[in-house]
């Protein structure tokens, strides 16, 4: 996935660009929508894009900047609704 990614910017070995630039070659080539996102270390963005179609994801960290770096990718994705376990209780 990172080749599509040809000609972003890269820092620390990673392919990085404009975040609206990056969401929009997901969703152009991947079919890839965004399915969850969580706050990181320094107010990062971390967003996971998926498509139910095809089965890929990739996981982005936005900075506050707006710089967004492809921190992973893969195949077989797929929507978990699982419940709690329910804790035991002492007799």
């Amino acid at each position: 996935m990172m080749t599509v990614f040809t000609g972003l910017a890269r820092a620390e070995g990673r392919a990085c660009a404009a975040r609206d630039q990056v969401v929009m070659r997901l969703a152009e080539k991947y079919g890839e929508t965004r399915q969850s996102i969580g706050l990181g270390n320094n107010n990062a963005l971390m967003e996971v894009f998926a498509s139910d179609e095809t089965g890929t994801w990739t996981i982005t960290v936005t900075t506050t900047g707006g710089v967004t770096c492809l921190v992973a990718s893969g195949k077989a994705f797929e929507t978990l609704a699982e419940a709690l376990p329910i804790p035991e209780h002492d007799a």
